[in-house]
């Protein structure tokens, strides 16, 4: 895996010459904090680095008309008062003799992103640019924004690559109403959006950012905008936007290629944005798809991608996992106006469409000004918040060692990625055969010797050496159950375990809340209790995807594990890819700390592919989305509805 990092220091050249008190905060520090951070941290070094080209101007002519490219090039050579008087031609906009340069070569780092992508120097990237883009219109420039540099990269990737579809998602705390404007009737590009709304009263002020802007012609359905109507949206709410919105579609979708405007004045911290994710959020946004102002907050927040970029496991979500009424209220009506357009939206039952209300002239809010006492209050406010997140990291080390194997003698032969460690130790002879006694299955020879490996690795798990790790075993339903009474007895206070195949849950189990047991094929969509959920597997790829991103990683969040425990076990009737996919989501509850344990009986490529999505390579496509069987989408429904009370992030629509 390489991740490429693409930068140059001559987009930091252009800065305000005049006074203008909206556009102080677009300063070249929003750059340079960034990269400060990656290389405070080791994550530049860690990173295929390149150096950002100049876009051409036939290249900028994918999106731009000429007659704005030639204005901006000659922008170069007006003075200082002239480009106070053009930049006055514009909504939030200032021009400096450099900014035809480092706007060039915004969009030629986002061109070079995507050729080191689509040619294989690279899996995934970074490009650290300014200006920024998604408000650039066809001809003109806006909020800050000079071309489009996403919509560029994205034009280039269809001509030159032949790619036939592209997800954009655009998660600043504004609207990119250039993006949307440039694909709204194109469906090979499926542009998502939240922003700060506030029923118009935000910033760009526009009717078209509501949830029923679906798109025009050919590319209805393939705008996909949800509006925030409130301040404060905070980790629960982004994360139910992914699970019960984005993915879903974009499952369907089945993009080529996802890129991703990435504004960070969306995370806690940021006086503009005012709302409340922390850093960590976007790493497991980065992981779920695999412009920010606050310059503390934006910098880490572009770490946490980087790092899930380069496979690192995300931190755990801190706060409650609870979203707010208002995200539900936005999440049912973006749902209700998508709904007609993506057979996956259908599948989770009706939302009705909530009556849209509209923002008078005299309600808009004005731009929160550097400064000014909005400005001082909400840094004032945040301050204390963000920078005891930003201390965490010592909580969460990231251990020496990301992903372990534990594998029998029958497995010797699997050949493992480079850099997975394959575990001979065990754990000491006294303690495996302490744990040995709780079932006669463990006693036997080669159950006993792969326990005292699966313990070895549990152990460092929960000690911190390693992240996450696969073991195989020939009594997966025994090994399981000492796995999760070792959990709870050294360090982990809450043990999500993830049962797919003939394993029930242990009788005697504690019903005391600190073990969550989701069973995927069991014999009926049941809820046993609020800590015992059961599902038949699905029989169609959008009935598994609808299990999964609806049931299980929703609980799975709600629950906010210490620790996740997947079980392979007797026929458990997963394909490879459908493992791997649930495998590689369910590292983000718990911080990557997992443990996939395999019955002996399946494939060593399943052991394999396993590996590889745990050590933060991408899972093997699920194949064409197949719409799932009205059995299977009424089962899941009525599943919901029973555990909608307790666990609040099954929600996709506002209580009345």
């Amino acid at each position: 895996m390489r991740t490429a990092l693409v930068y140059h220091e001559e987009m930091t050249a252009a800065r305000l010459l005049w006074e203008d008190p909206e556009c102080e905060i677009e300063r070249p520090e929003r750059l340079t904090a960034a990269l400060e951070r990656l290389q405070q941290g080791g994550l530049e070094q860690r990173c295929l680095q390149l150096a950002a080209r100049e876009a051409s101007e036939a290249e900028l002519g994918l999106v731009h008309s000429p007659e704005y490219v030639s204005l901006l090039r000659g922008t170069q050579a007006l003075s200082t008062e002239e480009l106070q008087a053009l930049s006055g031609q514009y909504d939030a906009v200032y021009f400096h003799p450099s900014t035809f340069h480092c706007a060039r070569l915004a969009a030629g780092a986002a061109l070079q992103l995507v050729d080191a992508v689509l040619t294989g120097s690279a899996h995934n990237g970074l490009a650290l640019v300014r200006p920024p883009g998604h408000h650039s219109q066809r001809a003109a420039a806006n909020g800050f924004c000079v071309f489009n540099n996403v919509a560029i990269a994205a034009k280039h990737a269809q001509q030159k690559h032949g790619l036939q579809r592209i997800l954009i998602v655009d998660w600043d705390v504004h609207h990119g109403q250039g993006i949307q404007y440039i694909f709204e009737d194109d469906p090979s590009v499926l542009y998502f959006s939240w922003h700060r709304y506030e029923h118009g009263c935000f910033w760009p002020y526009l009717r078209e950012s509501d949830a029923d802007a679906v798109g025009l012609g050919q590319g209805r359905g393939f705008t996909v905008n949800l509006p925030w109507n409130q301040v404060g949206m905070g980790n629960a709410d982004y994360m139910a936007a992914f699970l019960h919105v984005l993915l879903p579609v974009a499952f369907e979708f089945d993009p080529q290629l996802v890129l991703i405007s990435a504004g960070f004045d969306s995370a806690i911290g940021d006086p503009e944005g005012q709302m409340q994710a922390t850093p960590e959020c976007f790493a497991h946004l980065t992981q779920l798809l695999q412009g920010g102002y606050h310059l503390e907050s934006l910098s880490q927040s572009v770490c946490m991608v980087v790092k899930a970029l380069l496979g690192d496991p995300a931190p755990p979500l801190s706060g409650s996992m609870v979203p707010q009424h208002s995200a539900l209220e936005s999440i049912q009506s973006v749902r209700a106006a998508q709904a007609p357009h993506w057979t996956s939206l259908q599948q989770q039952g009706p939302a009705p469409l909530l009556d849209p209300r509209t923002c008078s002239p005299e309600g808009r809010r004005p731009p929160v000004l550097p400064g000014g006492p909005e400005f001082k209050a909400a840094e004032a406010q945040t301050s204390a918040v963000l920078r005891s997140l930003l201390d965490q990291p010592h909580l969460y080390p990231t251990p020496p060692v990301r992903t372990a194997a534990a594998l029998t003698a029958q497995d010797a032969a699997l050949v493992l990625p480079p850099d997975v460690l394959r575990q001979e130790g065990s754990a000491p002879q006294e303690e495996t055969q302490a744990w040995a006694r709780l079932h006669e299955a463990l006693a036997e020879d080669t159950a006993f010797i792969a326990l005292g490996k699966v313990l070895h690795l549990l152990n460092g798990i929960l000690d911190g050496q390693v992240s996450g790790g696969i073991a195989t075993t020939p009594a997966a339903a025994a090994t399981l159950e000492v796995a999760i009474r070792r959990g709870l007895s050294h360090r982990a206070q809450r043990v999500l375990c993830v049962a797919a195949g003939q394993l029930d849950r242990p009788p005697d189990l504690a019903s005391d809340g600190r073990n969550l047991w989701l069973n995927i094929r069991g014999k009926e969509a049941a809820a046993l209790s609020t800590f015992h959920v059961s599902v038949p597997l699905p029989g169609t790829t959008g009935g598994f995807l609808s299990c999964i991103l609806a049931l299980v990683l929703p609980l799975a969040y709600g629950f906010q594990p210490d620790l996740v425990l997947v079980a392979l076990g007797p026929a458990h009737g997963l394909q490879d890819p459908q493992a791997a996919l649930l495998a590689a989501l369910l590292r983000g509850p718990a911080g990557g700390r997992i443990l996939v344990l395999v019955e002996q009986e399946s494939t060593s490529q399943l052991a394999g592919v396993l590996a590889r999505v745990l050590h933060g390579e991408a899972p093997p496509s699920l194949g064409p989305f197949s719409v799932a069987s009205p059995e299977d989408l009424q089962a899941l429904i009525r599943l919901r509805g029973q555990l909608e009370a307790q666990w609040k992030m099954l929600q996709v629509a506002a209580p009345s």
